[in-house]
């Protein structure tokens, strides 16, 4: 794994955190107890800081990124990811808030100051434009997204089951370093 520090801050992982050997993780990164971010993934907090919560997990190809303080946009935009949060394969999270529970579809596109609400499902290829709050409980999905219809209690139950799952997982990959 490459965990590199960036004027002078390192990135922080709670207990049990997986990282694959192939992910980056850059500058102001907190990552919660039993997380984990898969290969080829980049987690870069160079110019904001980025925060993911327990038991969350960030597969295989993601960019986890931020938008810097500068006169356009003063603090710039942070990105923050709940607990028990699934980003599905590909995914790019940009300067936004994703909390609780949510799984974020492969290949979705996340822009700045975007806040996505507990227990909320992103489809699979959906683009949430800049400056959007979605309303949690709902599937969301397309390019841009819209709210298609509430989660099922089914569907509610397996995105806890899901970040269950990759605990599960990453345990078994931490067992066999």
């Amino acid at each position: 794994m490459t965990i590199r520090a960036f004027k002078d801050i390192h990135p922080q992982l709670g207990k049990d955190v997986y990282i694959d050997d192939m992910a980056l993780l850059l500058g102001d990164v907190h990552i919660g107890d039993d997380s984990s971010v898969w290969p080829f993934t980049v987690v870069r907090g160079d110019v904001n800081q980025i925060r993911i919560g327990m038991r969350s997990n960030i597969q295989d190809n993601c960019v986890i990124h931020v938008t810097h303080d500068s006169y356009y946009q003063p603090d710039g935009f942070a990105t923050h990811i709940g607990d028990e949060v699934t980003v599905g394969h590909q995914v790019i999270l940009h300067g936004c808030q994703i909390k609780d529970r949510c799984l974020i579809g492969m290949g979705a596109i996340i822009m700045d100051n975007v806040v996505i609400e507990s227990e909320t499902i992103i489809g699979a290829g959906s683009l949430i434009t800049e400056g959007k709050n979605l309303q949690g409980g709902y599937l969301w999905v397309g390019r841009p997204a819209r709210r298609v219809r509430e989660l099922t209690a089914e569907e509610r139950q397996r995105l806890e089951y899901s970040a269950h799952h990759y605990v599960r997982l990453k345990n078994q990959h931490l067992s066999s370093r």
